[in-house]
């Protein structure tokens, strides 16, 4: 008998969508329509990588040649409010923005702040992603997932190593999250919603071609006259700027002259552009503050 597994389609030499809108392309690439589409992936290749949004994502020319699994199937993209409860149920692939505001809509609060990442809940869970008004950890109550060998685990809260963009998942494939999101005043949910988004709209050059932040904004490991002390975490925007970035590019890349800590790309851009004036950027910061930036964006590239 043909299970649901069976039915698995693979699609060769497939384009990998990112913000970035460069880059190259996967081997093979699947969409999976359910968990148990998932575990065969898994079997066919252990190795394999999770496509969700593709807005902090990378693809370097070259592309990929691990399965590259695309979260977009509405069957692993579903997400359930529980009635009566706080809990909500969303697979992998949902779409963060539009669970923020179905949230607000609902009047449950927790998720307000996060409203404009682009992300699937997959990604935010594996990243933390988060931003000057909250993190995703914050409403995080347990995370299913497969590890490499198809084993299946659902792990607490408790038990995740949250952190500043980290969470320790990352080399688990998420199969859907567990939120909280209490009972909140809806109209103080909708103020504060679009208060985050105009925000975001004017200090962030939206409208172009980037994959949002592209470093991690970093601890310092000493004073920085007229920047921070010793353990302070800084804008790493803000080290970009004084260290003359602004504006510089490589190709079709360059530093946004509206928020240093992004990278944008224009007409006749490649992925090694990117590569090329991350490299460039991180050096400046060094040779200036001593610092070393971390990206944010995580870069695929082809295995040996």
């Amino acid at each position: 008998m043909t299970t649901l597994a069976d039915q698995l389609q693979i699609e060769p030499n497939a384009l990998i969508p990112t913000w970035f809108g460069v880059g190259g392309r996967a081997d093979r690439l699947a969409r999976p329509a359910s968990p148990e589409q998932l575990r065969r992936c898994l079997e066919i290749d252990p190795s394999l990588r999770v496509l969700g949004e593709g807005a902090n994502l990378l693809v370097d020319d070259d592309g990929v040649g691990e399965l590259v699994v695309a979260m977009t199937d509405p069957g692993m993209r579903a997400v359930t409010f529980v009635p009566d409860s706080p809990r909500v149920i969303a697979m992998a692939g949902a779409d963060l923005p539009r669970l923020c505001t179905e949230a607000v809509r609902r009047g449950r609060a927790g998720l307000e702040g996060l409203a404009g990442i682009p992300a699937t809940v997959g990604g935010a869970a594996v990243m933390n992603a988060g931003g000057a008004f909250g993190q995703f950890a914050d409403v995080v109550k347990s995370v299913r997932a497969f590890a490499r060998d198809g084993r299946e685990v659902v792990i607490p809260r408790e038990r995740i190593d949250y952190r500043y963009r980290h969470s320790g998942l990352n080399d688990l494939i998420v199969v859907s999250v567990e939120l909280e999101l209490p009972e909140g005043d809806p109209g103080a949910l909708r103020a504060r919603l679009k208060d985050v988004m105009a925000y975001k709209k004017r200090s962030q050059p939206m409208s172009d071609r980037s994959a949002g932040c592209f470093f991690k904004n970093p601890t310092l490991a000493h004073d920085l006259a007229g920047i921070g002390a010793a353990g302070q975490r800084v804008s790493a925007g803000m080290l970009i700027d004084r260290a003359g970035c602004k504006r510089l590019g490589i190709g079709g890349a360059s530093v946004s002259e509206r928020h240093a800590n992004f990278v944008v790309t224009g007409e006749g851009a490649a992925a090694r552009d990117v590569i090329e004036l991350m490299a460039e950027v991180r050096r400046r910061v060094l040779e200036a503050f001593g610092v070393e930036l971390e990206p944010e964006v995580v870069v695929w590239r082809r295995s040996a």
